[in-house]
């Protein structure tokens, strides 16, 4: 479980995150709304990279004291609207850097990125260089650096941007193993409300940095306020 508890993140006079309280009890969830609502500094604070009032825990263990450096360390990984991986090193080593930091064996290290491997059915891609992939295969690589060394927190900033929808499925697949992989908690960002419907059990709905809606996701996108916020129609008074 991933808990915010009074989130609240302000950039000079800009209060991006007013006091956004959820606590995610959900294998994968959501955050969802228009652009400009508050999601990926939402992601960017529990990363570490923000100053913030308010706290972060995952399952009750909290993590406000740790820098992004022992955020990885401890466990949380997470992609970018950008993939980040070097384009003059392989797949393999591009898998393998995200180990270095790691509080584990050089077996182990090894073992946790060949189950990777294995899981994204990549194998094909492993010694190709970064460089020489398409949109879609940068996203596995990126998927994979997110799988690997036992996370607790996996998240996920727009992983099906730009793709096509055959492609927007099978990584919707890939995303749904990610529990059964890692035991990991996972959070998706994603404008694609069929892929939210999908792999989403739980969504929180901000808007200018404020709390709209949050619960099943299949509620949550029916509200009238989520609607009127995110789906651009208007919000009909009873």
């Amino acid at each position: 479980m991933i808990s915010l508890d009074n989130l609240t993140v302000r950039f000079g006079g800009v209060t991006a995150l007013d006091a956004i309280s959820a606590h995610f009890t959900q294998s994968i969830s959501g955050i969802i709304g228009p652009n400009g609502a508050g999601k990926t500094t939402t992601m960017n604070a529990i990363s570490g990279f923000l100053d913030y009032d308010g706290a972060i825990a995952w399952n009750d263990e909290k993590i406000d004291a740790l820098n992004p450096f022992k955020r990885t360390r401890w466990g949380l990984r997470r992609s970018f609207q950008k993939e980040q991986i070097a384009d003059d090193l392989t797949v393999l080593d591009n898998l393998l850097a995200i180990t270095d930091n790691l509080p584990l064996s050089r077996d182990e290290k090894r073992a946790e990125v060949e189950q990777a491997i294995e899981s994204l059915a990549i194998t094909r891609l492993v010694n190709r260089k970064a460089d020489s992939l398409n949109a879609y295969e940068k996203r596995l690589t990126d998927l994979g650096r997110c799988i690997i060394g036992k996370p607790k927190i996996v998240m996920l900033d727009e992983p099906c941007g730009g793709l096509q929808q055959e492609e927007t499925d099978h990584l919707g697949e890939l995303i749904l193993k990610i529990p059964t992989l890692t035991q990991a908690t996972t959070l998706i960002i994603d404008h694609d409300v069929d892929l939210i419907s999908r792999v989403c059990a739980e969504t929180l709905v901000l808007d200018f940095g404020k709390r709209i809606a949050f619960g099943e996701t299949a509620k949550v996108l029916a509200d009238p306020k989520v609607k009127a916020a995110y789906l651009g129609v208007e919000e009909v008074e009873a």
